[in-house]
């Protein structure tokens, strides 16, 4: 019943003649009543959810940049530049589009790299790698960035692979980073500092160019990073991820609240189920 080229509207004729299922006026009190209660449990849950956001946003800057230490930690933290702790290397390298949803090899897509902290094993793409093709392979342990971006404000996003995946490489507009194996380090620990305040600031802060900003790889391993002994790297990023798990724990129970409340309309605004 929309009409309109740029616009739609719905003519007050058509609206109208809308013919609406009907039951009783207590039935529909009851109706509403239901579903008003899924509403409040949603709503709750979201103000929960930003809640729990909130405080872990501040234990990550509180954490992370040793403004409060945890318990059985002190001493003065390190500050050592990228280049000191690893190298830098390329994603995939000369590839079309015949290459890509098919193969043996797996790759990491570019949102994974956004969107994630921890790579997400459940969300990598195949590619098609020949044995003797010269390409980076990447492994566990290792930190992955977004290299470009149209705003400074979205380059440089961190994520980490904890999984040993065989065959794994990195899709082409990202590139990693591997710490040596004489580096102490928790790579979780570097995540999460890369996505803080601090270190989004710090990526910002590199971003070159007009319409589209990259990071110099050189300028990257120029960065300098606080960072405590491995132990306390670890204990933080531990901290980090329960809250972490915590938070998907909340989300998958309002996504799951939203999707009964979908399956409730559909079923009490039709009448298929009646309420007693």
């Amino acid at each position: 019943m929309a009409n309109g080229n740029t616009i739609k509207t719905i003519g007050l004729p058509y609206f109208k003649e809308l013919t609406i299922p009907l039951p009783p006026l207590e039935e529909q009190k009851h109706i509403a009543s239901a579903l008003s209660g899924i509403d409040t449990l949603i709503s709750s849950l979201d103000q929960l959810i930003a809640k729990k956001r909130d405080i872990q946003q501040t234990t990550m800057q509180q954490l992370l940049t040793g403004q409060i230490r945890l318990p059985g930690f002190r001493g003065e933290w390190n500050v050592k530049p990228m280049r000191a702790l690893g190298n830098t290397y390329g994603g995939l390298a000369g590839k079309t589009k015949i290459d890509f949803g098919h193969g043996e090899a797996r790759y990491i897509p570019f949102m994974n790299v956004m969107t994630d902290t921890v790579i997400d094993a459940n969300w990598l793409e195949p590619v098609d790698v020949a044995p003797d093709e010269a390409q980076n392979l990447a492994k566990k342990g290792d930190l992955f960035f977004n290299g470009s971006s149209e705003t400074p404000e979205e380059v440089g996003f961190c994520s980490v692979l904890l999984d040993e995946i065989p065959n794994l490489y990195l899709n082409s507009f990202c590139f990693g980073f591997r710490f040596n194996t004489a580096a102490r380090v928790n790579g979780l620990f570097f995540a999460y500092w890369f996505r803080s305040k601090a270190g989004r600031a710090a990526m910002s802060v590199l971003a070159q160019g007009a319409t589209r900003y990259n990071i110099a790889k050189s300028a990257f391993m120029q960065l300098e990073i606080p960072q405590p002994l491995e132990e306390e790297q670890t204990a933080i990023s531990t901290v980090l991820s329960d809250m972490d798990a915590e938070l998907a724990a909340l989300e998958t129970r309002r996504d799951k609240a939203r999707q009964i409340k979908q399956g409730m309309m559909q079923e009490l605004l039709t009448g298929r189920i009646r309420l007693k």
